[in-house]
């Protein structure tokens, strides 16, 4: 329907793989664009170089999807300067075309679409503007649940116990629980860091300790540490193995 996307929500909630997932649905190629604080519009359209010995125009990412009819999946869009939204503008709404300075106008082709993802409150973000927000259908992305958590971990790691895939899962859901009640902050409810713990323990490291190193670690203060540590010891023992956690 030529509808853009813009999928909002925490983080480890799948917002990149659904964008990577639909461009292979489409079978259409895909450019990740990320958004940071030196991203401008020479780097989003592209600029001149010297090739063969004259000046010819080299082009950007966005460039090269409405060209070639790509999927652009413009992560953490509400990182975006103002310079890289004006560009944005252009191609999002009903002109779909990008004006490249001393150069003839690209329009983008029928099957060209872009994705973007944002999240909420990290370090460098802001609110985005109307303008912006309006050119996209906006997707909430829902934090994964307890039992889908349990299926993931089971998909990941095979050989992963029952009881521990269970444990884990149950393990996550109460930090997002104290998030949600503002006990802790963010910082420890990183579900690619739980993965990361698993899989160290899966190679022989502590359960408390591949714990540590994926979630506690993840906060700097002391007294959220200590917390976050005790949920752990309420549903993991700190000196399990993987021959306890895994079956053979």
């Amino acid at each position: 329907m030529r509808k853009n996307l813009l999928l909002a929500g925490p983080k480890a909630t799948g917002k990149n793989i659904l964008a990577e997932n639909l461009a292979a649905v489409f079978c259409r190629p895909v450019w990740d664009i990320s958004f940071h604080v030196n991203m401008d519009a020479a780097s989003l359209i592209g600029a001149d170089t010297f090739e063969n010995n004259q000046v010819t125009f080299r082009p950007g990412p966005v460039s090269q999807c409405a060209a070639r009819g790509g999927f652009g999946i413009l992560d953490e869009i509400n990182m975006a300067k103002n310079e890289a939204l004006a560009v944005l503008h252009g191609i999002l709404d009903f002109r779909r075309t990008i004006d490249v300075p001393g150069y003839s106008r690209i329009p983008l082709k029928e099957e060209t679409r872009f994705i973007a993802t944002m999240n909420y409150g990290y370090a460098g973000t802001r609110e985005l503007n109307e303008a912006l927000a309006s050119r996209f259908v906006v997707i909430r992305m829902p934090v994964i649940s307890s039992e889908n958590l349990r299926r993931l971990l089971k998909n990941r790691f095979p050989r992963l116990s029952d009881k521990y895939a269970r444990q884990y899962a149950l393990l996550f859901a109460d930090i997002q629980e104290k998030c949600r009640n503002g006990e802790i902050s963010s910082k420890p409810l990183d579900l690619r860091g739980l993965l990361d713990a698993i899989q160290l323990t899966e190679m022989g490291v502590e359960a408390g300790m591949a714990l540590d190193m994926g979630i506690t670690n993840k906060s700097f203060d002391e007294y959220e540490q200590a917390l976050v540590r005790d949920m752990i010891r309420g549903r993991i023992s700190g000196k399990m193995g993987r021959e306890k956690v895994f079956s053979q």
